[in-house]
């Protein structure tokens, strides 16, 4: 048998062509559920590299799965495709210059995460066709990550009941083991309906949604002294219930997003919430109804398989960028605020270097700060199957998340550069996981351990569906 060195160079064979998967993607950003055209190319690809696909998987048109192999271990390989709203950014120009007003970008870098996990799949099945290996390789195409949730629907319809790994990855600064730290959390959607009536000839009559969308921000924002510190709740009013300040309005709705550090604590939090909202209602004779939006859970890490992992990309190195990469990053950086360039280096547990405008490193294993946490719907998977991802340095140092600098760098060689790095570091893992059946057993053990018999309740209830946007 080959040596898993030569999964990388099956990755290299095939770079032309995922670079442009990846560039094509990028020039049609497409939002949460709305991915058709990108949920197209890639099942395309799977189906001329000879993957068994499936698209429109768990109720949502724009995921799918491919497999390929047969028999052994299944190794799941997650990719994402989603792009944001109102980031529109021509590509390669450190100047904000949108390509279309109010248009959508590649502002998180989906258009790499999931050609590049394409890409990794793509390499573990030519490697196990060739050296005649049983196992089995199966590419997750998950849309509306920002928001929607997805892979948390494909765990409640059961897409990952047989796997034994599951890997993924995201573009970042720097590269190494993404720390397994996450908040779980949950969207949540409240509508209050009063009695509208003439705010100044009859205020009497009048039952005000808007008054109780108000008290239930502030008795929210009372709670928040006597929460856990890592917790967090943001609100948006998203209907105010009109224009005319002579109406008492009689619907209101407001939308809460709830995290916590755990999804046990979660719960918790959630019902206090909810007890909020009905003491509001109940406050200005109003009524309130509720529906879940969308929900996660916190990452449940796995040390074996991030050590497998970390022993990859130590062998791999950093990715190797030129003096070219390193001067168009320059660029971008000037762009930043010194707080973000710092803020960059602290979240990855790395001394600020002023003259550093690409990683040269690999992190090292657990190194990272805590503080700098979000939400993930890998969270959801991580709780079912051992799981483990990688941040993979795709843009310059400093680039804030979500951002038009960072769409403005999606299509540089140095995205490339960073997005194969990490498809080597993935598939290499994945192979190592196959030809190694005691690492699963590892990874599992571990995973048993970390639960310790917590059972798992999906942040998403059974009657809620994909908010899939009407076409």
């Amino acid at each position: 048998m080959k040596n898993s060195n030569d999964v990388w160079d099956l990755v290299e064979q095939k770079r032309d062509a995922f670079f442009a998967l990846s560039d094509q993607v990028w020039d049609t950003p497409e939002t949460n559920f709305e991915e058709y055209l990108s949920a197209q190319e890639h099942a395309r690809i799977l189906d001329h590299e000879g993957f068994r696909t499936q698209i429109g998987v768990a109720g949502m048109p724009t995921a799918l799965v491919g497999e390929a192999g047969e028999g052994g271990p299944v190794i799941a390989i997650l990719g994402e495709y989603d792009a944001l709203p109102g980031l529109s950014q021509e590509a390669g120009v450190a100047v904000e210059r949108p390509l279309v007003d109010g248009g959508h970008g590649h502002g998180c870098g989906h258009n790499l995460l999931g050609t590049g996990s394409l890409m990794a799949a793509t390499a573990v099945k030519d490697y196990l066709a060739a050296n005649g290996i049983k196992g089995r390789v199966r590419y997750y195409g998950c849309p509306a990550e920002e928001g929607g949730s997805a892979k948390g629907f494909m765990v409640r319809a059961g897409l990952f009941d047989d796997v034994d790994v599951a890997i993924c990855w995201h573009p970042a600064a720097f590269a190494g083991v993404n720390k397994p730290v996450s908040l779980a959390c949950c969207e949540i959607s409240f509508q209050f309906n009063g009695r509208a009536s003439h705010a100044a000839a009859t205020p009497h009559l009048g039952r005000s949604a808007l008054d109780a969308v108000e008290l239930m921000n502030i008795g929210v924002n009372y709670m928040r002294e006597h929460m856990p510190s890592s917790a967090r709740i943001h609100y948006a009013i998203t209907d105010s219930g009109g224009n005319a300040p002579n109406v008492v309005q009689a619907r209101a709705v407001v939308r809460h997003l709830v995290r916590a550090k755990t999804l046990p604590e979660l719960m918790e939090l959630v019902a206090r919430v909810r007890k909020i909202a009905d003491g509001a209602a109940l406050m200005t004779e109003t009524s309130v109804s509720s529906h879940v939006v969308s929900g996660d859970a916190n990452l449940i890490g796995n040390t074996p398989l991030e050590e497998l992992m970390h022993k990859h990309l130590e062998r791999l190195g950093p990715p190797v960028f030129d003096d070219a990469d390193k001067r168009k990053a320059a660029e971008f950086q000037k762009t930043f605020s010194e707080e973000d360039i710092r803020s960059s280096f602290a979240r990855f547990g790395q001394p600020v270097c002023k003259d550093l405008s690409l990683c040269d490193t690999i992190i090292p294993l657990g190194v990272g700060d805590d503080n700098f946490v979000g939400s993930t719907d890998v969270g959801t998977v991580s709780w079912v199957v051992p799981t483990v991802q990688m941040r993979g340095a795709t843009f310059a140092i400093g680039t804030p998340g979500h951002s038009w600098q960072l769409v403005a760098q999606g299509k540089l060689p140095a995205a490339h550069k960073g997005m194969e790095h990490a498809a080597k570091v993935m598939a290499a893992t994945a192979v190592d996981l196959i030809c190694n059946p005691e690492y699963i057993a590892q990874a599992k053990s571990d995973f048993d351990k970390r639960l310790d018999g917590v059972q798992f309740i999906n942040p998403l209830p059974d009657d809620v569906q994909p908010a899939i946007p009407e076409k």
